[in-house]
């Protein structure tokens, strides 16, 4: 049976259960988007790159992607060929409880570390950047390698110019 006919004699639906059916279509909406979260790769979501800044330092950057964030003691720098960890100073990071890891430092937005270099002004040299990090959406990636080419500085000639480990593809409009 249907619903009762009205003075016009058709049947219509009460208002209050299309309210309903449409937040119930919206609901499940928001549900799937979440449990398919649109993950970037790595080197997209970990943004790295780094310049000589003199023949002693090199600049070291992350640029985290909003939504992602870094394990702060995850961090390790090197030179190739020799891949020796190199003793960096990093920035306090937010403390976080984080669900894989208990109670750690992690990193957002922009991190910016100064490397020391020993004296290589006008060589070339291989910056090695180990890191890991997660999404907010709680999937965590394993451990990545991001590599930069720099040519350190001669003394007195400033800062190269900054080098990302994966350069963003250009598009029509930049």
């Amino acid at each position: 049976m249907g619903l009762p006919a009205t003075s016009t004699g058709s049947t219509r639906k009460p208002p209050a259960l299309s309210v309903w059916a449409l937040a119930l279509g919206i609901a499940l909406q928001a549900l799937v988007a979440r449990a398919d979260p649109k993950l970037l790769p790595p080197q997209e979501a970990f943004r790295f790159s780094a310049r000589a800044l003199d023949e002693h330092t090199l600049e070291a950057r992350f640029s985290v992607t909003d939504g992602y964030y870094l394990y702060r003691d995850k961090m390790r720098f090197a030179l190739e060929p020799e891949m020796t960890d190199i003793a960096v100073v990093l920035p306090p990071g937010k403390v976080k409880e984080d669900q894989f890891f208990g109670k750690v430092e992690t990193y957002r937005g922009d991190l910016v570390v100064r490397v020391p270099l020993a004296q290589a002004a006008g060589k070339s040299v291989v910056l090695v950047a180990d890191s890991q990090g997660c999404a907010d959406a709680g999937v965590c990636y394993p451990p990545t390698r991001q590599k930069v080419t720099l040519v350190v500085s001669e003394p007195g000639k400033g800062p190269g110019p900054a080098v990302e480990a994966y350069p963003r593809k250009k598009n029509w409009f930049n």
